[in-house]
């Protein structure tokens, strides 16, 4: 029986240390094993789930992986969901792939149950199953294996579907390009319902046979203590936690500064993703430490496109070149083929890293896609010597904040449920700390008073934290264009 590479490589790995925490180790084997009970649990009898959706909702660590494999071997489609979002957007979520059963381990179990239970869907408690391996199914690499949820243009998000052949091309173009090895060790702290901790961090390293410490969250202290330890060999993180380890770095005594730079400096490769690095934090990351952080650009429809490189100059408010296996392209809005140097066009891309489709959504897959085959991303950029330059978004409607891709249109549509607020607007402004800062301009019924503290513990049942707005700004009247829309750019003088 043929098995998927990823389950095939691990095969090779037998007792090689996985997974690695403070109570034990998990090796290769321990997830080959586990995953096949799991996979025996979820077919409950059946010879093939034939691509049924089943949810998975679980912190970092040996249980997800286990899990993930359980229900890919099983022939499911893996649907990641938030572990901090709010029920109506586990709601969605369910609902919008048709998911036939949730994985979550024991305590998301308990919060995720009363849900499961309204919608008469089928939850797997992934800490207690112990089932024995029974036959699984043969699978092809063609397979849809993920369907992961992105916010876009739309108030709702879309879900990414991408298959294994996908998934397997966006892991090898990253390991030609960072030149991961089985000796290579990294810390997991990023959401696993995110391609950055999915895919970058721990597809990559249980593909080549490396071994993952894996956090809950950003364990800030407990992270550097291992980073002096010299524990890992690669470290990859968003801009904000760039940022808030400069701020640690240097309120810290100057002995511990000492010992955890020294960590740092060791370590082979550092990179920053999901939102753009401001060139600022480059530069204050090299003088701090000497690493010079590897700047990439991606996204949850192509995975990774383009990367600065692992030998050669790793230039500050760039994203490099385009990564093995990827075709990059720049094009006006006139429709014309940009073939030279520093003109400015929408990134275009092509390969066998870009996903299948939009779940449900033929009519918007069709739209986000030109001729022969390209990938519209949405994002501008410009080629300057030999390197490409993010330059932002067509649409103002997506905001990038602390590594998430966040629809302004969603967020709108949530605040317009409260009942003091009559018209909202929602841009992200530039923030040091965040990239870019969810703010909203809000026009008020009546004599109402409405103030950011208040506004923000309300949506706290209605939005993910990383949704709620930051900056708050109440006007008479939002600034409008002849055809009565909203014209963004001019909001951000209302802040």
């Amino acid at each position: 029986m043929p098995d998927l590479p990823l389950i095939a490589r691990a095969k090779q790995y037998g007792s090689a240390v996985a997974f690695r925490t403070p109570v034990g180790t998990t090796t290769y084997q321990d997830l080959l094993t586990r995953s096949a009970s799991l996979a025996s649990t979820l077919l409950a009898g059946q010879p093939d789930l034939k691509e049924a959706r089943v949810a998975l909702l679980a912190p970092a660590g040996a249980s997800y992986v286990a899990a993930q494999w359980g229900l890919w071997r099983a022939g499911a489609v893996k649907v990641p969901i938030c572990l901090t979002a709010t029920e109506p957007e586990w709601e969605y979520s369910l609902t919008d792939s048709g998911a036939s059963a949730v994985m979550a381990d024991s305590a998301s179990a308990l919060k995720i149950g009363p849900l499961c239970l309204r919608l008469g869907i089928r939850l797997i408690d992934i800490d207690a199953a112990n089932d024995s391996a029974g036959p699984l199914p043969e699978l092809t690499p063609d397979r849809r294996a993920m369907i992961l949820y992105t916010s876009g243009t739309t108030s709702k998000p879309k879900g990414v579907v991408t298959t294994h052949a996908h998934i397997s091309a966006q892991i090898e173009s990253l390991i030609q390009a960072w030149e991961w090895t089985k000796e290579d060790r990294i810390p997991l702290f990023l959401p696993m319902h995110h391609i950055h901790g999915i895919i970058n961090v721990t597809c990559c390293a249980l593909w080549v046979g490396a071994t993952i410490e894996p956090f809950t969250k950003f364990d800030q202290p407990a992270i550097l203590e291992r980073v002096k330890a010299d524990a890992y060999t690669l470290f990859m993180a968003v801009p904000t936690i760039y940022v808030k380890l400069i701020q640690a770095l240097e309120s810290s005594d100057a002995a511990e500064r000492a010992k955890v730079v020294a960590g740092f400096a060791r370590l082979r490769l550092m990179v920053s993703g999901s939102a753009a690095l401001p060139a600022s934090v480059h530069l204050h990351w090299t003088a701090l430490t000497g690493q010079k952080l590897l700047e990439r650009y991606g996204m949850t429809e192509i995975g990774m496109a383009i990367s600065n490189p692992l030998r050669g100059e790793r230039r500050p408010g760039a994203v490099g070149q385009a990564l093995p296996g990827v075709e990059i392209r720049l094009k006006t809005e006139a429709g014309e083929i940009i073939t030279s140097e520093n003109i400015p066009g929408e990134i275009q891309v092509r390969g066998s890293n870009v996903f299948e489709e939009y779940w449900g959504k033929p009519t918007a897959t069709a739209e986000s896609f030109d001729a022969e085959g390209w990938y519209r991303t949405g994002d501008m950029a410009v080629f300057e010597t030999g390197y490409y330059r993010i330059m932002g978004r067509l649409s103002v409607d997506i905001i990038k904040s602390g590594g998430y891709k966040l629809s302004a249109l969603e967020i709108e549509a949530a605040l317009l449920e409260h009942p003091d607020i009559a018209e909202c607007a929602v841009i992200g402004l530039p923030d040091d700390t965040w990239g870019e800062a969810v703010s909203a301009a809000i026009v008020v019924k009546g004599e109402a008073k409405l103030e950011l503290p208040t506004l923000r513990d309300w949506c706290k049942s209605r939005l993910s934290v990383y949704k709620i707005p930051q900056r708050l700004s109440v006007v008479k009247e939002l600034p409008r264009n002849a055809m009565g829309k909203v014209t963004k750019p001019a909001l951000k003088n209302m802040f």
